[in-house]
């Protein structure tokens, strides 16, 4: 019962957001439609969280959840003033997931010099995607410079990268 409410209620947060999602509301219009929808919710999840805490365990499953979200229920609570804000940290988590995953295999790399290889793609990578560029394009444009420069730092790189996006391919992607 006590889950259920309190999922319910972060769903008509949820729902708040894709409204504005979908009428691709401006910051402004956003901040109005939360202050409007999704702050009265707020005040009375916050009242529901005061109340309902004193009588659950504290160190208990649904007393640790209700702990967290109350501590940062001032955040979130002020999300209705600012329509730049979001509700969750998808964004933000999803940016770094990556790198994690990324930094979890450079564990199993086998030496120094094959971690630093794959840190080296992957940071290519994510510069690639960050700047909305054409991997397959970038790798055969740095391919035709290497034939320009083949003695200088050019190439070595070149060989690097190529050979790491096969292992990184083949191994991380592929499976």
């Amino acid at each position: 019962m006590l889950v259920s409410y309190a999922l319910k209620q972060i769903g008509l947060l949820f729902d708040v957001e894709r409204r504005a999602d979908l009428e691709q509301l401006s910051n402004d219009e956003r901040a109005d439609l939360r202050s409007r929808l999704a702050y009265p919710i707020m005040v009375v999840f916050e009242k529901w969280l005061l109340n309902e805490f004193p009588k659950v365990l504290p160190k208990g499953r649904i007393g640790k959840a209700i702990r967290y979200i109350y501590n940062i229920f001032p955040k979130l609570a002020r999300s209705h003033l600012e329509g730049r804000l979001r509700i969750d940290n998808n964004l933000g988590e999803n940016a770094i997931r990556p790198i994690a995953l990324g930094r979890k295999n450079w564990l199993f790399c086998g030496n120094h010099d094959a971690a630093e290889n794959a840190a080296i793609m992957n940071s290519m990578v994510g510069c690639r995607k960050a700047n909305e560029v054409n991997f397959r394009d970038w790798l055969f444009y740095f391919k035709d410079q290497e034939n320009l420069h083949p003695t200088t730092y050019v190439c070595a790189l070149f060989l690097i990268v190529f050979f790491n996006f096969i292992y990184f391919f083949i191994f991380f992607i592929i499976g």
